[in-house]
């Protein structure tokens, strides 16, 4: 299930939102141009976020730089996707400068349950999933019966649905569940893949403190 679109007006312009969309598409390409000159893999260690890194105190900045940093087009393409449908709804309740806290906040969170779950974690982490699943955690909780477009794939059959908010973000949150209980059984210090447990801890974070940060 791929969101294209919600039906939710805003008051105001989501200024922040597109900064954020910029500076990580600014980012990623930056990222690009190391590639090809063989640099990137040296640039992520040094900015993505390493648990084992970070429960020993050291390189503690990249709780902040892994944030804005990508692995691939597929991945910086959904992570923006989703940002650009619901982050301008949360920004517009919660105001340019409390939504911008709030988004670190999540990504903070969502990386403190990553490295809750494998502390001793040699794999860089990095993108934006967490702080945008705080995001949806938060949109959910505003605006549950919002009308979102999405398109369904499975296998052959394509279609294009509109759902309530709270059927397409439950739906998204129970599958990061799933998946990260799916994955404990191989966690170890050079286990990868998709942190799931970051999505989950922003998200839980989202839920938990929008009406924390909206606009009274």
């Amino acid at each position: 299930m791929l969101p294209i679109k919600d039906d939710n007006p805003t008051r105001s312009k989501p200024i922040i939102t597109y900064l954020l969309i910029f500076l990580n598409v600014a980012v990623f390409g930056y990222e690009l141009s190391l590639m090809a000159t063989g640099r990137l893999e040296s640039f992520l260690y040094s900015y993505a976020l390493i648990p084992r890194e970070i429960v020993s105190g050291t390189a503690l900045y990249t709780l902040f730089t892994s944030m804005f940093l990508h692995g691939g087009l597929m991945h910086i393409f959904g992570n923006m996707l989703y940002l650009y449908i619901f982050g301008n709804n949360v920004e517009d309740i919660m105001g340019k400068t409390r939504f911008l806290i709030f988004y670190l906040i999540s990504g903070l969170a969502a990386s403190a349950l990553q490295i809750f779950v494998n502390p001793y974690s040699e794999i860089p982490n990095l993108g934006a999933s967490g702080a945008i699943a705080g995001v949806l955690g938060a949109y959910l909780v505003a605006f549950p019966r919002a009308r979102v477009h999405c398109i369904v794939i499975f296998g052959f059959f394509v279609r294009w649905v509109v759902l309530p908010a709270i059927v397409v973000l439950f739906f998204w949150f129970v599958l990061q569940l799933l998946s990260g209980l799916g994955s404990l059984s191989y966690s170890s210090p050079n286990s990868g893949g998709v942190a799931y447990f970051a999505h989950i801890g922003g998200f839980i974070a989202g839920l938990l403190l929008v009406n924390f940060f909206r606009k009274r």
